[in-house]
Parts: structure tokens; C-alpha cells; sequence
């Protein structure tokens, strides 16, 4: 496949996408010469690949199909889209498919090519001579110098010492790769990175370019589709290989770097005691999560929780061996202090013979006996030996200080203040259970348990797995315990009564309250009505006495989750950003007239529907008061594997939210964003009655959840395996209620509008009406700053021409047009705002991604029609053919899924 050769385009703007003609050769253009030859080479060797399989007419298929789209996305020749849409009608299904997993194999490699050259950015960063100067939030180091700055060093050290962020997995659908794609496309990328290196020769490159097209010959000849959902454990398993492969290692490296930003004198470096904290504390819904999704059973979520457990005390132990077999430290030189000698004596009278064979095999190497000792102990909590195992990560962490104290003591800082002080952050970081399992359920659900166990009729059996549920977590606390699973989210929290639920049936279901596992139960605010309820809800909650027995262990904390999704379906992404910011405020302020210590849990997604966009940028638009060192957040989807995928972009990406979170509640940032909303309270006003009103206008029409199903592929996508959670509630396609956030967001994405991102946005600007008002609250006013962005982003992955096949599906030319209007008037509104002459004009990286793929995305968005107009037209006699087409649907949504980068 051909990427360097592009078809010439000179003709001006385009309306039909709102981005410059000729931008993507100019995109090309721009590319830095090592991103240029990487997607070059892997296009040339897929082209061979192509070729060797399908014969030269597919790869002539694939080039003659690729350069009308380029032609027609760039201007060049006016009647290239429909000279690409009438090849794509010649193709056979065998042809189509062929042609779809091509382009779908291509942007693979370019995602591929991109992360990596991000990361090599990044290493070359690390190593210039002088760093550019950078924003507050673009790095920890100069968010610490402007927190110093503004609240004293003391005062900052404070806050670094009370740091939290809060990242939980989620195991929402909308990760469209397979694991063994995913598995193909790291060995690729490891491949273009050893090319990097200036030591190989031509002999070595050849024998990685031979490497490099065995490992797309394999990426070609694996299925892109699952051949079924895959369980909830699946999700859990795959979850574990983010956790292996980059946090469990990353993060002490991400300490460090704060450690030495805050500690003295580097002319002692390595010597002294750390000071940084372990500030992150990892959640997982996955597995746990049950709100709508019977494959999540008690059963499943003990199971989740072992499979943690099993893989973070593997790590433990390896770590522990390692670091043992180091300390070859001769008790001459680095005397034991009488803690390490009482502590070996403890272990010799635990396990005498382990003890006395390591005393053999370890002479005189105190620590080193010692150590290794610690090595099986946490072995034998693994292999749940009772006789050795420790009662708790608490326990562990009391021997590796005693460790820790006696190197220092015998003058080795160094090694006390290194490996020991990584395994420690270890620990304290992720326990022995690695990741708090949070569960969480429906309200109704609850409710209905209740009900029947009041009738006195026997338990249904959704309201037996409720109470099995509370079981299993009291199992888990037994057994990992109480940060393992202690977090309960109640899904469409309207009242206190909601919360107290969840606690009678933890006595319920254990016999007493004496036995009920130990419950942080918190309310989930999802609709526009929740949000503007939820002060009132919490005030109700205070009067809980299982409430206020929690604030008083707890020392007044108390965690409020706002749902992004479900509130944007409800009233549109205008009125939700501005009614989440207000209820953000509002709790904050309800915290702070009641003592308590808030932290607010961002239900946020990885498409802009749900809440997506960049993490730091989110943290520093928010309401004063409502982050205070504390940030939490879902991690959803393949959001998980872009942001902690890779080891650097994770930790980078660790960064930048660590160093929003200190920022967020400086004075420069707090009176910023209390200013802004103050100044603009008309402006959002305004924005918000008007956006909500023509949102309205089209999901409340007669007939718009049928037309929504008629104009996206919403029932197709609910075909591909992606997640073990169904697509709906219910099953009605009459009503939105029940289709949940994910799939509604997901087709719209797919026919190219990215609805959700946007509508109603260019109604609410025009209502403001005034560009210069606008371009100042966008100067000034953090929050629409990054909805105007987010919507930015938004718009440059739609298409009109593509957008009309899909509307021309329905049979409502008076909503087409009324999403094509509102399409057209944001985007106008969109570039005077911003005072460009196109979309992304000011994001240069992002602006490339986007006009590189969109001319391929169109021809697998011509594929998907096609397919969508046979299925929609077949009587269902030839299964063999329907079967087929079926399949090519699939391929195209995710091959879409891949250019885009992003589903649901």
C-alpha cells in the first residue's frame, strides 16, 4: 500500500469537510522526517504483503479506491467521491472484505507509527540539552514551581503529601481490537523502534525488514473480528496485561521523578529519604460492574479479585527475589541493626528449615537473608500457605522498612533509598489485591430486592445475586482485605433512600451489621435532573448513621460520582458540560459548609460524547474547590491502552494529570475559573436554554429513535463481540431510555456526524450572537475554552458527504436537515471563534492525524454503506450471502473504529 504518492489538489477550501484543500498533502508535508519513513516503509511492506496474498489486482483495488479518496477529500477532482462510492459497488463481497481489511491493516500501522513516534519525542525531550520552556501543567517540574510560587514551599509540600489520582479500568465496549491484534501490532512497534538504533548495520536492517513484513504477513492473516463476546474474566485478563507490562513498573519511576524534584541537595543523590508518596491507587469496574450486565456475577467478581491478587503478588515476589539476591552486603561492612536482627530471628522461628538453607546459601549477608525470607513469605500469601504467608500488605511493609532502616543505618542510603524504596512504593500502591474492585448497580435493583425480602415471598433470583454480591465483597475483604472491594456505586441516584438501601441489604444479606463487610456506598448523579438534586441528596445522606460512622473512620471523606454519558444522551453535551460544572460547584460548596473531604469521581469517557478530551485540561477547567489534590476518573475502554499502553506515554500521561491536580487549586487557577464563571454567567445562560431546546427539536420529534436506528449502523454495532455488557436495557428501539451512552455515541461515530460531540452547540453561539463576546470568554474562560476545542476535534472527524448516504437512509429529510444545518452553523461558528481559516488550523500534531486518515476512513465508510443498504434491503432468503454481508459490516465498523481512534 502506497502512502508516500498522493493525488495534487490546488482548489480552495472545501465545505464538505471545512479543512483546507491540499491540507493533507500539506499534513504529509508536515510530517517529521523520522514519522515519515516509518509510515512509508510499513505502507510499502503492506503493499507486498497485499500483493503476495490477494495478487496484484487487490493491491491495484486497494491504490485506484485510496487515491479517488484522496482526490475527493482534497478538492482535487469534483467527481472523485462519487467515482470511489461507484468502484466500491463493483467489488465483490470477497473484494470488499479484502479492501476493508487492507485500509484497516493500514491504520494500524499508522496508530502504530504515531504512539511510537510520540514516545521517541518524548525520549528525545529527556535527553536535550536544555528543555523548552513549558506551560505549569505540561510537566511535574514546573507545575512545583508554580505551586511554590503561589502558595510557598512548605504549603506545597503539604499538597504533594495529600496527592491522589484515582484511574479506574472500566471494561465499557469500546476497545474494537482484538488481543491478538493488539499482541501483533506491539511486536511491530518493537520492531520500528530497534531501527532506531544507530549500532545496527545494513545486515541488521535487513534482517528487520524481513521481521517487519513476517509480522504484517500475521497482522494480515489474523481475524480483525472476535468470534464471540468475550467474558467478564477475559476483560479482567486482558486488563492484567496494562498492569504487567507498564503500571506495576512505571509508577515507582513516576515517584521518583517526583522525589527528586522535591528533595535536596543533588550532590547527594540517591542518598536521601524519599519523601515523594505513592499517589496512585488503581480501580477496576471490570468484573465488578453490574449495573445492566447479567454475565457479572458474584462469582465473577471473586474470581476478578483473585486473578489481581495472582498477578500483583507475582510481581511482589519477583521484585522481592531481585532485590534479595542483590544485597550480597557482608555484615562487616553494613551491619545488621538490632530491628533486622529481632526481624530474622522472628523468621527463623516462622520457617526454620527455609531460614537456616538460606543462612547456607547467604552467609554472613544479613540483609540479604532477610530479604529473601520476605521473598517467600509473600510467595507462600500467593499459594494461600497459612503457616507463612503474611496476614496483609501492612505486615510486608513493616519488614521492608526494618530492612530499609538498617541499610541506611549501616551506610548503604543507597540501596535502602532505590530498590528497596520501589518495592515499596509497590506496595503501598497496589496492595495485595492490585486494584479496588468498585461495584456498582442500579438503584431500581436494589429497590426491587428490598421489596420482595419485605413481602416475605421467596427471593427472585436477580435479588439472590444481590445479596450474593454483598457476600462475595464481605469473601474479598476476608481475604485481600477492606481496600480490596469496599467502594459500592449506586447507579441513577435520586435520594438518600437509594444509599440506604445498599447498607440493609449488606445486613441482610450477612445476617447482622456486625457481619456486613465495611461499605463506602456512593451515589452516581447521572441525569441532568440528578445533577441539579444531588447538594439536596447529600444533605439527606449526612443523616445516615452508616454514613457517619464511615466519616468518623474515614476522617470526613466522602466520594460523589458524576456520570458524563448519560447526562449528555439526556439534554445534549452543551447543557451537560454546563450543568456538570454547576454541580460540581454546588457539591464543592456542600462539602465545604459541612466539613468534608470531597472527591469527585468523573464518570468521563474516551469519545468527547461521554466525557473525553484531554484529562489536564479537564482538571484545570474545574469549579474551584471541587479537586483539592484529589482527582478520579474512569478509564474506558481503548482509552486504557492509549494513555497506559506504552510505558513512556503512561507515564507522561501520569504527568500531566498529577500536575493539573496540584495546579487546579492554586489561587492564580481558582480565581481564574471563579472569575470566568462569574464573568460569563449570562453567556452559559444563554448557551445552555438554547442548546437544550434544539437538542430537544430533534430527539424528541415523533419518530426519532426509529429514524436514529434507520441513519446509523446503532443495531449493527451491537453485532461485534467488543464487551461481555449488553448494548441496551431494554430491548425497545422505540425509546432512548434504555439504549445506553456507549452504542449511542458509537453510531453516530461510525456514520461520520459524531452527533453527540456537538449538536446543538452552533444554536446556542448563535444565540449569543456577539463573535467578540465569544472570543473572549474562549481567551478567558477555561471551561468553554475546552468545549469549543473538544468540539473543534469533534467536527474535523465528521463528514457531510458521508454524513447525507447515512441521513438519506431514513426517511426524514426534515431531520437530515436539521443535523446538516447545525453541522454547518458550529463549524462556521467554530472558526470565527477561534479565528482560524479552517479546522485544527492550531493543532498541528492532531490537524495531521486527522487529514492523513480521513480519506481512507471515507472508503471503508463507502464499504460500510454498502453493506448497510444490502442488509436493509434483503428478504433474508440467501442466509450464505446475508451472512457475508454481515461480516464485511463488521469489518468496516471496525476498521472506522481504527481510523478514527476512537469508538464509543
Amino acid at each position: 500500500m502506497n502512502s508516500s504518492s498522493e493525488a495534487s489538489s490546488t482548489s480552495p477550501q472545501t465545505p464538505a469537510t471545512g479543512i483546507a484543500s491540499g491540507s493533507r498533502t500539506g499534513a504529509r508535508q508536515d510530517m517529521p522526517d523520522a514519522l515519515r519513513h516509518d509510515v512509508r516503509l510499513l505502507g510499502e511492506l503492506l503493499g507486498i504483503i497485499l500483493t503476495e496474498s490477494g495478487g496484484p489486482d487487490l493491491l491495484a483495488d486497494v491504490e485506484r479506491l485510496r487515491e479517488l479518496t484522496i482526490a475527493a477529500y482534497s478538492g482535487s477532482d469534483t467527481g472523485a467521491f462519487d467515482a470511489a462510492e461507484a468502484l466500491v459497488e463493483t467489488f465483490t463481497l470477497e473484494r470488499a472484505e479484502e479492501v476493508a481489511r487492507a485500509f484497516t491493516c493500514y491504520f494500524h500501522l499508522v496508530n502504530l507509527s504515531e504512539e511510537y513516534h510520540r514516545v521517541r519525542t518524548l525520549r528525545s525531550r529527556d535527553t536535550a540539552a536544555k528543555a523548552p520552556a513549558r506551560a505549569p501543567e505540561e510537566t511535574l517540574e514546573t507545575a512545583l514551581a508554580f505551586l511554590v510560587d503561589q502558595v510557598g514551599a512548605d504549603e506545597a509540600r503539604r499538597r504533594v503529601s495529600e496527592l491522589e489520582f484515582r484511574p479506574v479500568l472500566t471494561a465499557h465496549p469500546t476497545e474494537a481490537r482484538r488481543r491478538a491484534v493488539a499482541a501483533s501490532i506491539r511486536r511491530i512497534t518493537d520492531l520500528i523502534a530497534e531501527r532506531d538504533d544507530p549500532r545496527r548495520g545494513p545486515h541488521a536492517l535487513e534482517e528487520n525488514r524481513r521481521n517487519l513484513l513476517s509480522e504484517i504477513d500475521t497482522l494480515w492473516r489474523t481475524s480483525p473480528l472476535r468470534t464471540e463476546k468475550p467474558t467478564p474474566l477475559d476483560e479482567v485478563r486482558t486488563a492484567m496485561g496494562v498492569f504487567d507490562e507498564t503500571l506495576f513498573t512505571t509508577l515507582p519511576k513516576v515517584y521518583r521523578e517526583l522525589d527528586v524534584l522535591l528533595g535536596p541537595d543533588a550532590g547527594t543523590a540517591g542518598r536521601n529519604v524519599p519523601v515523594a508518596p505513592a499517589f496512585v491507587r488503581l480501580g477496576s469496574w471490570i468484573g465488578a460492574d453490574r449495573d445492566g450486565n447479567p454475565n457479572v456475577t458474584a462469582s465473577v467478581t471473586r474470581a476478578a479479585a483473585a486473578i489481581a491478587a495472582e498477578h500483583v503478588l507475582v510481581g511482589l515476589e519477583r521484585v522481592a527475589q531481585r532485590v534479595g539476591r542483590s544485597l550480597t552486603l557482608d555484615g562487616g561492612t553494613t551491619p545488621a541493626s538490632a530491628d533486622l536482627e529481632a526481624l530474622w530471628s522472628r523468621q527463623r522461628r516462622l520457617a526454620g528449615e527455609l531460614t537456616a538453607d538460606i543462612a547456607v546459601r547467604s552467609p554472613n549477608e544479613p540483609h540479604r537473608q532477610v530479604m529473601l525470607v520476605i521473598a517467600e513469605r509473600i510467595d507462600a500469601t500467593r499459594r494461600r500457605d497459612a503457616d507463612l504467608a503474611y496476614t496483609g500488605p501492612e505486615e510486608l511493609l513493616t519488614d521492608l522498612r526494618v530492612v530499609q532502616s538498617s541499610l541506611a543505618a549501616g551506610g548503604d542510603e543507597r540501596k535502602a533509598y532505590g530498590e528497596v524504596q520501589h518495592l515499596i512504593w509497590q506496595v503501598e500502591t497496589f496492595g495485595f489485591h492490585l486494584a479496588e474492585l468498585e461495584v456498582r448497580q442500579h438503584s431500581k435493583v436494589h429497590a426491587a430486592t428490598l421489596a420482595e425480602i419485605d413481602d416475605g415471598t421467596p427471593l427472585g433470583a436477580m435479588s439472590e445475586e444481590v445479596l450474593e454480591t454483598l457476600r462475595s465483597i464481605a469473601s474479598i475483604q476476608r481475604r485481600y482485605g477492606q481496600l480490596a472491594a469496599r467502594r459500592y456505586i449506586v447507579s441513577f441516584t435520586t435520594s438518600a433512600q437509594d444509599l440506604a438501601n445498599v447498607y440493609r441489604l449488606a445486613e441482610e444479606a450477612l445476617g447482622s451489621p456486625e457481619e456486613a463487610p465495611v461499605l463506602d456506598v456512593i451515589p452516581l448523579f447521572e441525569t441532568f435532573a440528578d445533577l441539579q438534586a444531588a447538594p439536596g441528596v447529600l444533605d439527606e445522606m449526612l443523616s445516615l448513621p452508616q454514613v457517619q460512622t464511615r466519616l468518623a473512620a474515614t476522617g470526613r471523606r466522602v466520594e460523589v460520582m458524576l456520570g458524563y454519558s448519560d447526562s449528555s444522551k439526556d439534554v445534549g453535551p452543551v447543557a451537560a458540560t454546563l450543568a456538570l460544572y454547576e454541580a460540581q460547584s454546588r457539591i464543592a460548596a456542600w462539602a465545604e459548609a459541612n466539613d468534608i473531604r470531597l472527591t469527585l469521581f468523573h464518570g468521563r469517557g474516551g469519545a468527547l460524547g461521554r466525557g473525553g478530551g484531554p484529562a489536564n485540561r479537564a482538571v484545570l477547567a474545574q469549579p474551584p474547590g471541587s479537586v483539592d489534590g484529589r482527582f478520579k476518573l474512569t478509564e474506558q475502554g481503548e482509552v486504557i491502552f492509549a494513555r497506559y499502553g506504552n510505558p513512556v506515554i503512561a507515564a507522561r500521561h501520569i504527568e500531566q494529570v498529577v500536575a493539573a491536580t496540584l495546579l487546579q487549586g492554586t489561587p492564580a487557577i481558582a480565581d481564574r475559573n471563579a472569575g470566568a464563571a462569574r464573568d460569563f454567567t449570562d453567556v452559559a445562560s444563554r448557551l445552555d436554554s438554547a442548546s437544550r431546546e434544539r437538542f430537544f427539536e430533534l430527539i424528541k420529534a415523533d419518530g426519532f429513535p426509529a429514524w436514529f436506528a434507520q441513519v446509523t449502523p446503532q443495531e449493527e454495532v451491537g453485532w461485534l463481540p467488543l464487551g461481555s455488557r449488553p448494548a441496551r436495557r431494554g430491548l425497545s428501539v422505540e425509546s432512548l431510555e434504555d439504549l445506553r451512552a456507549i452504542p449511542w455515541v458509537f453510531a453516530w461515530t461510525q456514520a461520520r456526524i459524531n452527533l453527540t460531540g456537538w449538536f446543538g452547540l452552533g444554536t446556542a453561539l448563535a444565540a449569543v450572537g456577539d463573535v467578540g463576546v465569544l472570543r473572549d470568554a474562549y481567551a478567558r474562560w477555561p471551561l468553554f475554552a475546552t468545549m469549543i476545542d473538544n468540539v473543534e476535534m469533534s467536527l474535523a472527524k465528521t463528514d457531510e458527504r458521508i454524513a447525507r448516504r447515512y441521513l438519506a437512509l431514513g426517511d426524514r429529510d426534515d431531520l437530515a436537515e436539521l443535523v446538516l444545518d447545525e453541522m454547518a452553523l458550529t463549524r462556521q461558528w467554530i472558526v470565527d471563534i477561534t479565528g482560524q481559516d479552517r479546522l485544527l488550523a492550531g493543532h498541528r500534531v492532531l490537524g495531521r492525524a486527522v487529514q492523513l486518515r480521513s480519506p481512507y476512513v471515507d472508503a471503508l465508510s463507502l464499504i460500510q454503506l454498502r453493506a448497510l443498504r444490502a442488509l436493509r434491503s434483503t428478504d433474508g432468503s440467501d442466509q450464505a450471502t446475508d451472512a457475508q454481508i454481515r461480516r464485511v459490516m463488521m469489518l468496516s465498523v471496525n476498521g472506522v473504529a481504527a481510523g478514527l481512534q476512537n469508538t464509543g
